[in-house]
């Protein structure tokens, strides 16, 4: 089978030495389309490295010195796109976009693109974006956060940077990106079906049809295929041509003097009319989607050709001879010397070091801590205001929801940069009253109501994180996450490791969720698994069991994301929200006088909460768990057990040196998991007993059953009880019940 990046490679050498090079449909003057002579040599320049770049790999994947060669070959005309823009303007980058990161560091002194790239291909902990943790295109001092492939997942945080950069401005927030900035969003034409790429454009749509303003350039690079699939000729134009607030603009990809030309109107529209713009680019795929894809499976030698026949660098070089006056022979030295230029250091990439054990590649799972922007401590005065509603129930006892209102009044009052979006936390307050008159103290600005789509909610967040500030947003029900999911896994939660903790996203998910509500059935709103979560690395999840603690950890919760940079989900137990009472109707021990944070009491990520300080028992929970723990105690107590109650608080990551030493002093342990009892933490907590203790104590587990929770009655049949948790203590200490419960 014939090498195809043989095939355009000769290709190129052959048709341009025989001036056999295609025309376009377009012909425009270097002066009409804003270009001179030695632009669109610097342009074909940024061209020739990319696709030398690319033929490169291939030949270093066959020594087995490359990995992950999809590569830009028939995309090169994006570098008309970055020469549009300014290089201050944040790109998130399609991963056949090598053209546009070369061309952008031509904009920007001091860089280095082709060795950078080099790295990358060899996977060498060298690499300044990724430290040889994966292929990516990306830079911090070129604004283009690093992209991996998971398809147009990028497209919800592009919009919220957008978002953001007006905002900044209207608040007078600083912001880490320009005032007047464009935020550019690359992809392909496959991706553009995605119901992530849908969901972010409708949001796009949604946000600019309300007149406000979207500073975002969506550029679709339409190839006509995705790896195997045909895009239906027309598809993208029917699709987005005529979207409600959205401006449409199509350019020939192949022609350099087109894209350039069309791509300034986008960057006119989006700069100085802060409208969204897509800017719908022709391009063809050349070397198949990667390496490793046997094109003549499913493509027929004609049709191959007849893409390789329209190769843009060719287009490129009819340009260069007919407008700038380069003779073929030029045109050929330039791309023979840039090709000798990437082999010889190609050469040198390959043997720098790459990352070797697990602690390197683990190096940047946590971000690096930062100085956050100062705090603002309101006078008397100033604070008495913010609460004048809620003065005569500031000393009074409460229950969680209310609380955690008042804690996050307070955060939003010190700290300017905190941002809360989600669905009806306006005027409404949410489901459960929790951002109750937050958007009336704070405006709509800063409590944003957005649209029924949990992508573009968490996009929204993670790219106002990127212009510096910290948001909280709301999920409404926890299993309302997992149309999401891939925001927090696959977006916010790697960005740190795949830039050596250049680039982050801190925030705080506030999240609604886990079982025993009355009222709910089904698994949409009483959910009780947490797994979504818990196999992200280096995501925090916070638990709170009571008003008092979610005060705390809430404030705990910020600070981690101010200063150390850290994505929290926060996770608040529905049917605790309202919850006055422990015991009997009326008793108000599961509620709390607010402490305002001069009189904070900090829980600190990690550490456990406590009741009792028997050895005879241990029982360790969280949430509900404790809630109902608790109530169990009292019984347990009433059989003369003397026990302890541990509250996790913190369910990742787990303190479990605090943990093992909790537990150590005592001979019998229960453990109370109200989530299901495959892949809870309650089986993480077996395993670490069984691992890190000899002997053992007595050990046995209360979870929920391997089901989804029903309706009426039987809501809480599957779930965890205050008697079945007395029943498992006795029997684990091998007692009969003597009392009643």
């Amino acid at each position: 089978m014939q090498n195809r990046a043989e095939v355009v490679d000769a290709n190129f050498h052959r048709r341009v030495a025989a001036g056999d090079l295609p025309a376009t449909a377009q012909r425009h003057s270097l002066e009409a389309a804003g270009l001179d002579r030695a632009k669109l040599v610097e342009l074909f320049e940024s061209q020739v490295l990319s696709r030398q770049l690319d033929l490169c790999s291939r030949r270093l994947q066959a020594r087995g010195e490359s990995f992950y060669t999809i590569g830009s070959a028939g995309h090169e005309g994006n570098t008309a796109v970055a020469a549009a823009f300014r290089a201050d303007d944040m790109a998130f980058l399609h991963y056949r976009d090598a053209a546009f990161l070369i061309q952008r560091a031509r904009q920007t002194p001091g860089e280095t693109p082709l060795w950078d790239m080099l790295l990358s291909f060899a996977a060498s902990s060298d690499d300044p974006i990724s430290g040889g943790r994966h292929k990516v295109l990306g830079s911090k001092s070129l604004l283009v956060p690093p992209q991996t492939s998971t398809i147009a997942s990028h497209l919800p945080k592009a919009l919220g940077a957008a978002y953001s950069i007006p905002l900044a401005k209207r608040m007078g927030h600083a912001g880490e990106l320009p005032h007047d900035g464009v935020v550019l969003c690359s992809f392909g034409d496959a991706s553009a079906n995605h119901s992530t790429a849908q969901g972010a454009i409708n949001s796009a749509c949604w946000t600019s049809y309300q007149k406000l303003p979207l500073p975002l350039v969506f550029i679709c690079e339409d190839n006509g295929i995705g790896i195997s699939t045909a895009t239906p000729a027309g598809w993208i134009h029917a699709a987005f041509g005529q979207r409600p607030g959205l401006r449409y603009l199509y350019c020939d990809g192949l022609d350099l003097l087109d894209t350039y030309r069309v791509a300034r109107e986008a960057e006119r529209l989006a700069r100085r009319h802060r409208v969204p713009v897509f800017l719908h680019m022709g391009c063809v795929r050349l070397l198949g989607h990667a390496g490793s894809d046997a094109e003549v499976a499913y493509r027929s030698r004609q049709q191959i050709e007849a893409g390789e026949a329209r190769d843009p660098l060719l287009h490129s070089a009819r340009l260069l001879i007919e407008q700038a006056g380069l003779r073929a022979d030029l045109v050929l030295d330039i791309y023979r010397e840039t090709g000798e230029r990437v082999e010889r250091v190609a050469e040198l990439a390959i043997q720098r070091p790459k990352p070797g054990d697990a602690r390197s590649v683990m190096g940047s799972l946590v971000p690096p801590a930062r100085t956050p922007l100062p705090a603002h401590t309101p006078d008397e005065a100033s604070r008495a205001t913010l609460f004048a509603r809620e003065r005569s129930q500031l000393d009074q006892p409460q229950h969680l929801a209310r609380l955690l209102n008042w804690s996050l009044t307070d955060l939003m009052a010190a700290h300017d940069e905190i941002l809360m979006m989600g669905e009806d936390i306006g005027p409404k307050g949410g489901v459960y009253n929790v951002t109750h008159q937050l958007s009336e103290k704070f405006g709509r600005h800063r409590v944003i109501n957005t649209l029924l789509d949990e992508q573009s909610i968490l996009g929204l967040a993670i790219g106002a994180a990127h212009n510096g500030f910290i948001p909280i947003p709301e999920i409404q029900f926890l299993a309302y996450v997992h149309n999401a999911e891939d925001q927090i896994r696959g977006e916010a939660a790697t960005l740190s490791f795949f830039s050596r903790g250049q680039y982050t996203n801190p925030m705080v998910i506030r999240i609604a969720g886990l079982g025993y509500q009355k009222g709910f059935g089904g698994h949409f709103h009483n959910d009780n698994s947490l797994n979504v979560f818990r196999d992200i690395p280096g995501v925090v999840i916070a638990c709170p069991s009571s008003g008092e603690d979610a005060v705390e950890m809430m404030r705990e919760a910020v600070r981690l994301a101010r200063e150390e940079q850290r994505i929290v989900v926060f996770i608040e137990p529905i049917a605790l929200y309202m919850t006055r009472d422990l015991h009997e109707a009326g008793d108000g021990l599961w509620t709390s006088r607010y402490r305002p944070p001069a009189e904070a009491r900090p829980i600190p990520l990690g550490q456990l909460g406590q009741y009792g300080k028997g050895t005879e028992l241990a029982i360790l929970s969280y949430g509900n768990g404790y809630y109902l723990s608790r109530q169990a105690a009292r019984l347990l107590e009433a059989e003369s057990i003397a026990l302890r109650v541990i509250d996790l608080r913190w369910l990742a990551p787990l303190n479990e040196a605090a943990i093992l030493a909790a537990v150590a002093p005592c001979q019998h342990l229960l453990i109370v998991d109200e989530c299901r009892r495959t892949g809870s933490v309650g089986e993480q907590l077996v395993t670490l007993f069984a691992e890190r203790v000899s002997p053992l104590p007595a050990l046995a587990r209360v979870t929920a059953e391997d089901s989804f929770i029903p309706l009426g009655r039987a809501a809480t049949a599957t779930l965890p009880s205050r008697d079945a948790i007395v029943d498992a203590a006795l029997a684990l200490l091998n007692r009969e019940r003597r009392g009643t419960a």
